[in-house]
């Protein structure tokens, strides 16, 4: 029986997940910042009674730490580690008040990326070789190639999928696959605010099916959906002077400061 335990679990990707994998049977950590949401989302949840809920800001780190020992202490073995919390907000660089809101973008989608597989690995390691352990970073499309406004986000997604790659390198040896998912435009909470067009727009209980499938077989990287991937590949190669004429005036995300 999988032990999985996933932050930024009270919406998004990260409750579509907790979702999918409970419909499989597996035990669950559940980490999110809203105690009403994390009770509500277990309630739903078949054998609802043998999940645990982490009511846990991922930046806090001790505070973090302690829930994965919880969670190693209640299942014995953990197979799936998901590090799905992250915002995404826009961002300009001129403007001194958007200064805060790079720092809490890198912290959560990068740092604690880090900090939630940290307590896992040692753990992982005494049984990697016998069942499948995965680490899995959620990245983004927006991760390939920055995207104007949102500098923060697509940095940050960028540190994450250069991050698991290292990751997956120094553990290769381990029997610990280091998976990183890069999701295209999934409907979220996330996206819903963004007032422009999404191509191959994704709902998330799709998402998530494809998503714990290309976990389950230990894939190094993945895009969905499939057809973001080809753009993604198109998009690495494109020469700068092309990229830039192309997405020089493309829709931004609001920012924060401005939509508040």
């Amino acid at each position: 029986m999988q032990a999985v335990f996933i932050t930024g679990a009270s919406s998004g990707l990260g409750e579509a997940l907790a979702q999918a994998y409970a419909q499989q049977g597996a035990i669950l950590g559940l980490v999110g910042r809203n105690l009403e949401r994390m009770q509500s989302l277990r309630d739903s949840l078949p054998q609802a009674e043998r999940h645990k809920i982490y009511v846990v800001d991922v930046n806090q780190h001790k505070a973090l730490q302690a829930a994965a020992d919880d969670f190693i202490q209640h299942v014995g073995k953990v197979h799936v580690v998901i590090a799905s919390a992250g915002i995404s907000v826009g961002t300009l660089s001129e403007l001194g008040e958007d200064l805060p809101v790079f720092r809490r973008v890198m912290e959560t989608n990068v740092l604690a990326t880090v900090a939630t597989f940290m307590p896992f690995i040692e753990h992982m390691k005494s049984h990697a070789q016998q069942e499948p352990c995965r680490l899995v970073g959620i990245a983004s499309v927006a991760g390939i190639r920055g995207l104007p406004g949102a500098s923060a986000y697509s940095a940050s997604k960028a540190a994450v999928i250069s991050y698991c790659e290292s990751l997956r390198v120094e553990l290769r040896s381990s029997g610990i696959k280091v998976v990183t998912i890069a999701p295209g435009y999934i409907d979220t909470p996330m996206t819903q605010i963004n007032d422009y067009a999404m191509p191959f727009l994704l709902r998330a209980d799709k998402f998530a099916r494809r998503a714990t499938s290309s976990i389950a077989a230990g894939v190094s990287y993945r895009v969905i959906p499939w057809q973001m991937g080809v753009v993604a590949k198109v998009l690495r190669v494109l020469p700068n002077f092309v990229y830039d004429f192309a997405f020089s005036n493309a829709p931004r995300k609001a920012r924060e400061n401005k939509a508040n």
